[in-house]
């Protein structure tokens, strides 16, 4: 008998991942173990959700930012070594004592009226440890049923550090790692996120803070997939994140409230419309590996099999971004010029379409977004007449 309950159990079954999983090792490479999907992958992969390359890529664990240097057009982003272990650091500070101070900062920011302040020696702090992804996971679903049950029992709190999810993603299970979850004494959860960027006079910079809720809307997500599995309980993952951070300019911890429900409604909707992995790599050539140590017109080949759909967004959350950019130039797609652009263009899909239809060489004129671009061309065209009959 399984150790865990049937709803405990992480959304795929390892008998019916098993082809898939051994489709995506071969296109990985000999011995290559997969690379992790997080959070922020997928909140980035979730904006994008028409690039195949990335959803396959990620999916199947490889390394992008190894196929980038190996294709001669390395990433330009990610944290420092310092800023990285300054985040431990601080994250160690806020969770210490149990998660004492934690607990604190939500309560504060989120505690319902009924909500009995946390008393540190009788917060339920469970083991998550398991082998391997799927017990952690598994494991982190019977501490969350246990944590309600207990809550339900005598109103306490429970502080789950780093607990492991699961979130179904184009058919392939994409395991994440929040911070932290609290289980609040009417058996609700809140999800926490603790960065090491300041919060300054109370606020912290709006673009942190959004990729930060994009990120926790990815957690609420998979939490909600848990949730779903055990109805009986009545469980409600609360719409409102607690974002911590360094207060001002000290190593000292304040909290906020984000609300996520637009993140967590946008990247749900932007998941549903990713192509099942499988089908994508039921397209490829036979024989397509993604291995950084090929030829790089091997390489080059195998990346260019698949379909991408690269836009300025990218450069900040894809280590390919500028590979595609250089690709999508080449090829004079308008999307390098950014989708708000793409979107207003129609069916004119390269700049040399559009010049030719703002020119009167090709397009429909009765087309609006031809009669456009010839009207632009023609108000361009007298002004510059203009500019040069005034400077004679």
């Amino acid at each position: 008998m399984s150790e865990f309950p049937d709803s405990a159990r992480p959304p795929h079954s390892a008998t019916q991942a098993t082809g898939l999983r051994h489709r995506l090792a071969e296109l990985r490479g000999p011995d290559t173990p997969p690379r992790p999907m997080d959070a922020r992958a997928l909140a980035a992969l979730a904006a994008n959700p028409g690039c195949n390359r990335r959803a396959l890529l990620d999916g199947a664990g490889v390394d992008k930012g190894r196929i980038a240097d190996a294709l001669g057009s390395p990433a330009a982003f990610g944290q420092s070594q310092f800023a990285l272990t300054r985040g431990n650091a601080f994250e160690a500070r806020v969770k210490a004592d149990g998660g004492a101070e934690l607990l604190r900062l939500v309560h504060a920011c989120v505690g319902g009226a009924d909500d009995a302040e946390p008393v540190p020696g009788l917060v339920r702090n469970p083991d998550l440890s398991a082998i391997g992804p799927e017990g952690r996971t598994a494991r982190t679903a019977l501490a969350l049923r246990e944590a309600v049950e207990s809550a339900a029992a005598d109103g306490t709190w429970a502080f789950l550090d780093h607990p492991m999810l699961a979130l179904d993603v184009a058919g392939s299970p994409a395991f994440l790692e929040p911070d932290a979850v609290v289980v609040h004494p009417d058996g609700s959860w809140t999800v926490v996120e603790i960065k090491s960027f300041p919060m300054i006079d109370g606020a912290a910079d709006a673009s942190k803070v959004g990729a930060a809720a994009r990120q926790a809307a990815v957690y609420v997500l998979a939490l909600e997939q848990v949730a779903a599995r055990m109805p009986e309980a009545g469980v409600t993952v609360r719409d409102r994140i607690v974002l911590v951070c360094p207060k001002d300019f000290t190593n000292l911890p304040a909290a906020s409230a984000v609300d996520v429900r637009k993140q967590r409604a946008v990247t749900r909707r932007q998941l549903t419309r990713l192509t099942r992995i499988d089908d994508i790599a039921e397209a490829l050539p036979p024989g397509t590996v993604f291995d950084p140590e090929l030829s790089p017109d091997a390489l080059t080949a195998a990346v260019e099999a698949v379909p991408a759909t690269y836009a300025p967004e990218c450069l900040a959350a894809c280590e390919l971004a500028f590979h595609c950019r250089d690709r999508s130039r080449a090829a004079g797609a308008v999307t390098t010029l950014g989708r708000p652009l793409r979107a207003e263009l129609g069916g004119l899909t390269t700049v040399d379409a559009v010049l030719a239809a703002a020119h009167g060489e090709a397009g429909d004129p009765a087309d609006p977004t031809v009669a456009a671009l010839r009207r632009a061309a023609a108000l361009r065209a007298e002004a510059l007449a203009g500019a040069g009959a005034g400077s004679r």
